[in-house]
This record gives structure tokens, sequence and C-alpha cells, in this order.
């Protein structure tokens, strides 16, 4: 009984499909005296082709589609691959030229100056509560001392302060250990620059009375024997002058975003001229 309630319309048609054959047969068989009968036969039986021919025409038709859509399916994954390594070759472009661009500007520090410069890759930081040093991929293999001041475009960073035979840190400027003798560039007032961590740096020892401005570049003093005169340290990036104390509260900023280091130059030997 479920079968036949499942499938009662098909069994109607198939039933409607046979009736409507056998009568054509028979009007075949016995003339145009029974053509009365075949028109019916014939009007019945009209719509049932019709639509058993639509069902196949649209199976058909949805087997096209199908095996279209699988065919582009395939071929919309082939062009993504195709796009994701065009991508991937852009990005390798990329970080090649804007390397290029980095080490240019490195380059325009070694014509600049009349020192002998080793170039190295920072390969790692420690960026604790007092600490802001990082490690570089030279040592004293490369020639390289403790003291010897660091620098990327377009001024002095820090220093060498642990030297391995083929790793050395380096002491940045912001580092609260980090203390150099330093000059305020238009007015010539000596003081020193220390590190204060995430804020930067300060100049420290400016008497009240001195005119240090917002905007002033500091440079090196030259003094202590470590950093050459005159190279750029930082500028003021603000000067308190209503503290209790005796001297200015100067924050400077360093000209060099040390947040993102990647190549630097070590001043590895003091005044040898470049031929």
């Amino acid at each position: 009984m479920f079968f036949l309630k499942k499938y009662k319309i098909i069994i109607f048609i198939v039933a409607l499909l046979v009736s409507a054959l056998i009568m054509i047969s028979y009007n075949l068989k016995f003339g145009a005296e029974q053509s009365f009968l075949k028109k019916v036969a014939l009007e019945t039986v009209a719509p049932v082709y019709k639509v058993f021919n639509g069902s196949i025409q649209g199976v058909q038709h949805a087997w096209r589609n199908y095996f279209l859509l699988v065919g582009i399916q395939e071929e919309n994954q082939t062009l993504k691959k195709k796009i994701n390594e065009l991508k991937a070759v852009i990005v390798s472009y990329r970080e090649g030229y804007l390397e290029a661009q980095r080490l240019k500007k490195l380059l325009s520090i070694t014509d600049r100056y009349q020192y002998h410069f080793t170039a190295a890759r920072v390969i790692g930081r420690e960026q604790a509560t007092l600490s802001r040093t990082v490690l570089i991929n030279k040592g004293s293999s490369d020639g390289l001392k403790n003291g010897m001041p660091v620098m990327a475009y377009p001024g002095l960073i820090g220093r060498l302060i642990d030297v391995s035979r083929n790793v050395s840190r380096v002491l940045l400027f912001i580092d609260e250990n980090s203390h150099v003798d330093a000059i305020v560039q238009r007015n010539r007032i000596q003081g020193i620059i220390s590190g204060a961590g995430s804020r930067g740096m300060t100049l420290k020892y400016i008497p009240k009375t001195q005119d240090v401005q917002k905007g002033d570049v500091i440079i090196s003093s030259g003094m202590g024997g470590i950093f050459p005169k005159g190279w750029l340290i930082g500028q003021v990036i603000s000067v308190d002058r209503q503290n209790d104390g005796l001297f200015l509260k100067i924050d400077v900023a360093p000209f060099v975003d040390l947040s993102k280091l990647e190549e630097l130059l070590i001043l590895s030997s003091a005044e040898t001229a470049i031929e």
C-alpha cells in the first residue's frame, strides 16, 4: 500500500501512456473508421508527451549546467592558485625594494662621514622595563669591540656593550642606563642625554636660565671619546620650566624610529679616511 501511494502519480501516467499507445495501434490497424478514437487518444497523450519530453530536456539541461559548473570551478581554483603565486612574488619584490631603500640611506651615511663602518642586521630585541637593547648578527670576528658607536639613518642610536664572536648587543640611547654628552646645535648649550625608556630621552643638567626650545636639534658633543662630535641624536619635543628643580625638564625624541630597526651601522674604526 505504501508503494502504491508513493508512486500512484507515476503509475497513472504510465497507464495513461500505455492506453494511448494501445488506442493508436488499434486505430492504425483498423483504419479510418476508428478516427474518432484516434483523435481522442492523440488529444489525451499529447500533454503527457509534452510533460515527459520537458522533463527529459530539463534533466539534460541540468546535467549540461552541472558539468559546466564543475569546469568553471576547476578553472577558478587554478586561477586563484596563480593569483596567490603572483601575490607572493609581488610581496617578495616589494620587500626587496624596501630593503634596498633602507640600505641606500645607510650608504649615504658612509659617503658623508670619513669613517669605516660595519653593516649589521638586527636579530633580536630586549624590551624590558628598564632595558632597551637589540642583538645584531656581527661580533668580534668582524672586528667589533665594546663601546663602538652604532647608528642608523640619519643619526646615532647607541653603542656596543656585549660583543661575542658572531653576535653583539647594542645599548640604545633610550635605555635608562645610557648617558651621552650632547649639545644643543642652535646655541651650543651642553648637557647629558639620558634614556627614558618608552618616553624616549631626556636632556639633563640644563639650568632654567638657558634658552632651549621645542624643535631644537641635539647632537653629540664629542666629549668622552666614544662618539664623534656633531652627529645627530634627537630633537627637543617639550621643555618644562615650571618644575621645582634647578634644571629644565627637556624631553627629546630620537631621529630614528628604534622600534623599526632592521639594519644598522657600527663605527668600527674612528677617523679612518675613505680614499
